[in-house]
């Protein structure tokens, strides 16, 4: 290797290679820190050219464990004579330059373009795309040295599209692009399993490394974004539902619950971006999340697909979309609404309580569901006298004696002062398989449960992961992702004994 971008793209290509597994672990250790740190080691002892090649390389675009352990071996080689690249003198010369955003006309995507340098020399830019369809994370990302070219064609294409300048391709300061890069690697990194492109793994350390390069923000820290608050979602469903665009819609209770939905969707799953619909937008609100997530009523089925119409009239003139975007929004939809009247389901028709779905969704989370009827199983008759029909298992109270009588129902034997403790432990799980908190825990009762154990059993391996991570959030969820993953019949059997 001659040039110090070309080694540094390759080391980033070896680094990538187990990004893919970067959530497992084994014996309690991350893949970054058994083969990450293990290279590493392992380079140390080659003392050759190449080893030093690869240490320096590291020190720039791994972890920053990996780093400080590569630059210490480094400096151990150069110390004892080995001979270092000459392109390694300019790897911690990298500097960055200007930075651009070019957004699409609807915002479903962002490049993010950020140009950097070798103290002056081999100019290159990094360009990132970041997808507010995919949680705001960054799908993709490559580097081209055709710094000037590239910059043009997205000038141009700018001003063909006819975008108004504040919204179309322009430059940004190096610390803004930095703050978004960092949140869209972030949310790319704890996915499980994000839709990145093929080549993302391979890039990944890269775009990872000249980030670090970007200047932060100076002054104090950048205060997270605010949240949007029930007051300013009213507001905004107000100012919608007394817009020209929504006059026609007839049932007012209903379109009101269905922009609710809308707003909610905008501001929890699309950056707090509300306002902001397009056809990829609308595709995944229709067909997925309100299907997955929402327990609509037949009035509300029946309004939405007028409801988001109007929405994305109103919303397309409010953010001076041209009439072309707002058309191909609508066709969007209009193309979805048979599928979505289709795919969308009442759970009563699987046989399911009108009653009793009610009192395990009151805030319509349908797909909180199959938890909540996990962690409550009976909610029907009688237990000490109680009639559990009447109890709200959303209530604290009453959740201590819906448990109570669950557990005397497998064990045959009413509960007593000693099994007051036994209980709070499914009591603090219920709580959290009721608020889904977090989410890792419903997928390890489902592979658990999967391998053929009994509800119970899988409930009490869950308490004693609960209480092994002793509050520590970051533990529960590595413990929960090791839990019944790779584990033979006798590991499971031996998770725990359920009559302790």
């Amino acid at each position: 290797m001659r040039s110090p971008l070309d080694a540094e793209l390759l080391v980033s290509d070896l680094l990538g290679t187990w990004w893919p597994q970067r959530h497992r672990t084994l014996g309690g250790a991350g893949v970054e820190q058994i083969v990450g740190e293990g290279l590493i080691e392992y380079a140390a002892q080659r003392r050759s050219p190449a080893a030093l090649a690869l240490l320096s390389g590291i020190a720039c675009l791994g972890t920053s464990r990996q780093a400080a352990a590569a630059e210490q071996a480094a400096i151990a080689l150069i110390d004892d004579g080995v001979r270092a690249p000459r392109w390694a003198e300019y790897l911690g010369a990298v500097s960055p330059a200007e930075c651009y955003v070019n957004p699409d006309e609807w915002g479903d995507q962002d490049e993010v373009i950020c140009v950097f340098s070798y103290a002056g020399e081999e100019p290159h830019a990094l360009v990132s795309v970041i997808d507010y369809n995919a949680a705001g994370m960054i799908r993709d990302g490559w580097v081209s040295s055709q710094v000037d070219k590239l910059l043009d064609h997205c000038r141009r294409a700018s001003a063909r599209s006819g975008t108004r300048p504040e919204e179309g391709f322009r430059e940004i300061d190096a610390p803004q692009a930095r703050k978004m890069l960092q949140a869209a690697l972030a949310a790319t990194d704890q996915a499980e399993d994000p839709p990145v492109s093929e080549a993302f793994g391979a890039r990944h350390a890269f775009i990872r490394a000249r980030i670090r390069a970007l200047p932060p923000a100076a002054g104090r820290a950048a205060r997270p974004k605010r949240a949007w608050p029930d007051e300013r979602r009213a507001l905004l469903a107000a100012e919608f539902l007394a817009s020209d665009e929504a006059e026609e819609l007839s049932d007012r209770q209903a379109a009101s619950r269905c922009a609710d939905l809308i707003i909610d969707f905008g501001c929890n799953q699309d950056s707090g971006r509300p306002q902001r619909m397009s056809p990829a937008k609308v595709q995944n609100f229709m067909l997925g999340w309100l299907p997955r997530k929402v327990l609509l009523s037949v009035a509300d089925q029946n309004a939405m697909p007028h409801v988001v119409g109007a929405w994305i009239r109103w919303s397309g003139r409010i953010r001076g979309l041209s009439d072309a975007a707002v058309g191909q929004t609508l066709d969007t939809l209009f193309d979805s609404m048979a599928t979505f009247s289709r795919i969308y389901r009442d759970p009563a028709e699987f046989g399911l309580d009108e009653k009793l779905v009610a009192r395990l969704l009151p805030d319509s989370d349908l797909e909180a569901l199959p938890r909540r009827a996990f962690a409550f199983p009976i909610l029907e008759g009688r237990h000490g006298g109680v009639d559990l029909s009447k109890l709200d298992p959303a209530d604290p109270s009453d959740r201590r004696l819906l448990l109570a009588a669950d557990h005397d129902t497998r064990t045959g034997s009413p509960s007593a002062a000693g099994v007051g403790r036994h209980i709070d432990r499914h009591l603090a799980l219920a709580d959290r398989l009721w608020r889904g908190s977090p989410s890792a825990l419903w997928d390890a009762a489902q592979r658990l449960l999967d391998t053929g154990e009994d509800r119970h059993m899988v409930l009490h391996a869950l308490m004693d992961v609960l209480d092994a991570a002793g509050g520590d959030e970051a533990a529960l969820e590595t413990a929960l992702r090791e839990l019944a993953t790779g584990l033979s019949d006798d590991d499971l059997n031996g998770l725990t004994n359920p009559d302790a």
